[in-house]
């Protein structure tokens, strides 16, 4: 797909291009920013407020993860996806995961068609997977076998069917959807498939000044068109930027202790930890605050993580990866408020560093 971009971004170097000192990380960092902006704008000429969910899902997707979306019904997951897939100009599917979802709708099947000759041969029809953002909707009405179809693909990123791997296109990003009040009759993602997701995102209710402006737009005139800001190429270059920004022994030092303390028992967890969790976040979480906080600071055009980077994506890696206790529960503490505590907390430095 080819995409017809704003003459100025059309124009600018390869954000991955040339970065030999820190003057040309600067500038790479001060473009990649303004065209962040951009991006941000350009979202929301049709999704209104949400700018905290809009974050999320960027930094996901320029740190190459993907996104658990909860939420409610009507809250505008499906027109962020739709509209996401405009303004990076990447093309868009949208699967409703229901119970009676097959693998093959999923990932494709082969299929038996004529070869022109004469002879019946077998060749694969590719499923809405291959796509590069993916609306996966309410993932735990599927069966577990249909969920796994889904997450192996976006693991391994490509498709093995009929002995034959077919890889997926990058960029690549699956935003899936899960209601979290009405829970009967569907299959909720095991905790090893739920560490799949770089983050997950809670996706609040409207404020009253947000739900004016969704009715005037909405019951007044046609949806706004949006404008490419990025094409999949000047996508990837920017991932390739992300992973060369710096984060400090100190803070990484803080990332670590800051997963460790989820541990029950373990030397970093303190007291009220052990009794409010029964079990802690994997080392794929200390690799989601790390990749999604260098994209944050990225946004905010700086080439190194601060503290407050770690802090700001903490919540949304680790509130899939940590299970509250039975006592938790029965205090009626959720993971958020458990690694809200924790956060609070552990201190920014190590204590050997302290003395």
């Amino acid at each position: 797909m080819s995409a017809t971009l704003p003459p100025d971004i059309a124009a600018m170097p390869p954000f991955d291009a040339g970065i030999e000192d820190e003057r040309t990380a600067q500038e790479r960092c001060a473009a990649f920013r303004a065209v962040g902006q951009r991006l941000r704008e350009a979202v929301g000429r049709r999704l209104v407020g949400q700018q905290a969910v809009v974050d999320q899902v960027l930094w996901s997707l320029f740190a190459g993860g993907h996104v658990l979306l909860e939420g409610v019904p009507g809250l505008g997951k499906t027109l962020l996806v739709r509209t996401l897939g405009d303004a990076l100009h990447l093309d868009f599917a949208r699967i409703q995961f229901t119970p009676d979802l097959m693998p093959a709708d999923i990932v494709g099947t082969q299929i038996l068609v004529d070869d022109g000759h004469g002879h019946r041969v077998m060749q694969f029809r590719p499923g809405p997977i291959f796509t590069q953002v993916l609306l996966a909707d309410e993932v735990n009405r599927a069966s577990p076998k249909s969920q796994s179809a889904l997450l192996e693909a976006m693991q391994e990123r490509a498709v093995t069917v009929g002995g034959h791997t077919h890889r997926l296109r990058d960029p690549f990003l699956v935003l899936a959807t899960q209601n979290p009040i009405e829970q009967e009759g569907t299959y909720p993602l095991p905790e090893a498939q739920l560490d799949r997701f770089l983050l997950k995102v809670s996706v609040p209710n409207v404020e009253r000044a947000d739900l004016m402006e969704i009715l005037r737009r909405t019951t007044t005139s046609a949806e706004p068109a949006v404008d490419a800001v990025l094409d999949g190429a000047r996508i990837v270059q920017a991932q390739r930027l992300a992973r060369r920004i710096v984060i400090a022994a100190p803070v990484k030092d803080y990332v670590i202790r800051l997963v460790l303390a989820t541990h029950p028992g373990g030397e970093h967890a303190d007291g009220r930890a052990a009794r409010e969790i029964a079990v802690g976040a994997s080392p794929r979480a200390a690799q989601a605050i790390v990749t999604a906080a260098k994209v944050r600071a990225l946004f905010d055009g700086r080439f190194h993580v601060s503290i407050g980077d770690v802090h700001a994506v903490a919540p949304a890696a680790l509130r899939h990866r940590v299970i509250p206790s039975f006592e938790a529960e029965a205090d009626g503490l959720d993971a958020d408020r458990v690694v809200a505590g924790i956060i609070e907390r552990l201190p920014r430095h190590a204590p050997e560093e302290a003395a």
